[in-house]
């Protein structure tokens, strides 16, 4: 992917970015590579991968430590060339990175310094619990959590049902609503260790199965000030949501990348009949080029949060979703029946570009936003 980011006419990138999302590709290519199959198919949850990365330096590039300036197009970068190879995984990077935006946006000392450390570099895992608390601020659900509050933090209670990137050393990012006179929504770290937490394994999925995804249960638990995120939570959802959604990007180009790979490893037995398929490599490439692109450019400015801004991240995300689809859809076809095999690489994109257009937010959910958004610039 450093290629084309040449291409497109970006300087250089610093060698140690360089160095990192080249040691990521090693990765990806070759341990990660011959997991895959076992992550989507057996639910083998790559833990060894996940703490690799974070030894790489595929979790730090959009935070500020070090020293180092956050460089949000190089974190989309590691999450593409992850999801390249496996689209689980890719999602799993991403839980981490943007619980990794949660402790260091928070400003709570407790949730940054040694811990957060220890979050980039991979000694411990972290996720997010927000899929409820974006679609309630999107007018489609009602928060699921509930809070009251005691001397020194909260009392939780409620069930999410979908938490990805667990285990019980694990822990996630989450939203509740207190409850009173004047309701007002808390965020907070959870601990899948925590007193009054339990993980309930979920039904299985088309894919993907290795995404340690399990519904939680939190009865009487409390959250004391050390695990607390923000509180009201509206202006920082408002602050940290661009850097949310860009991050998700990397996810739909990765897999994007991935089918077109895949199209052009048959191009030299089936080109002289695949040429008369619509959505030919080249031209897929191109576009996800120019995606690219654009998405560099918007992870430029991670944390803007002015209307059209939205509007364009919005954008770009669904069109990473509609290109993944794209891009899978016809990798199978120009694969032909090897690509239909279920042990095929091709299958899995398919059934992943799926994953990626209904993550929330999906692209139902995108386009909304963006309805609504633009509606709101338009002159009574």
């Amino acid at each position: 992917m450093s290629a084309v980011m040449e291409s497109v006419g970006f300087a250089p990138v610093a060698k140690p970015v360089d160095a990192m999302l080249q040691s990521v590709r090693a990765l990806a290519d070759g341990p990660l590579a011959e997991l895959a199959d076992d992550i989507d198919r057996r639910g083998i949850y790559p833990k060894g991968i996940l703490q690799r990365l974070g030894e790489l330096g595929a979790f730090g590039a959009h935070m500020a430590a070090g020293g180092e300036a956050p460089d949000f197009g190089a974190a989309i970068q590691a999450i593409t060339e992850v999801s390249r190879v496996c689209g689980a995984t890719g999602f799993m990077v991403w839980c981490h990175d943007v619980c990794g935006v949660y402790m260091e946006q928070s400003g709570n000392p407790a949730l940054m310094g040694a811990a957060l450390a220890n979050h980039v570099a991979g000694h411990t895992l972290g996720a997010t619990g927000m899929s409820n608390p974006m679609k309630t601020f999107a007018g489609i659900e009602t928060l699921l959590l509930k809070a009251r509050e005691v001397p020194g933090g909260f009392i939780v209670n409620g069930a999410l049902p979908w938490v990805s990137n667990l285990g019980p050393d694990h822990y996630f990012g989450a939203v509740a609503v207190v409850e009173g006179d004047a309701p007002r929504e808390v965020m907070f770290i959870v601990h899948c260790d925590g007193q009054g937490v339990e993980l309930r394994n979920c039904p299985s999925f088309s894919a993907m199965e290795g995404t340690n995804t399990y519904a939680v249960r939190m009865t009487d638990h409390f959250v004391a000030a050390d695990k607390m995120i923000a509180d009201p939570v509206r202006p920082f959802i408002g602050r940290i949501r661009a850097a949310f959604i860009l991050l998700q990007c990397g996810m739909g180009l990765g897999v994007a990348q991935g089918a077109i790979d895949s199209m052009w490893q048959v191009e030299r037995q089936l080109g002289h009949v695949n040429e008369f398929l619509e959505d030919r490599p080249d031209e897929l490439q191109a576009e996800l080029d120019a995606l690219t692109e654009r998405t560099m450019r918007l992870a430029q400015t991670p944390y803007a949060n002015h209307k059209e801004f939205l509007i364009d991240v919005l954008d770009a995300r669904a069109h990473a979703s509609e290109l993944s689809l794209r891009a899978a859809q016809s990798a199978l076809l120009h694969q032909g029946a090897r690509g239909y095999l279920m042990s095929s690489a091709v299958q899995r994109r398919v059934r992943e570009s799926h994953f990626v257009a209904i993550v929330t937010p999906a692209i139902k959910h995108l386009r909304k936003e963006i309805a609504r958004l633009s509606a709101a610039e338009m002159p009574a």
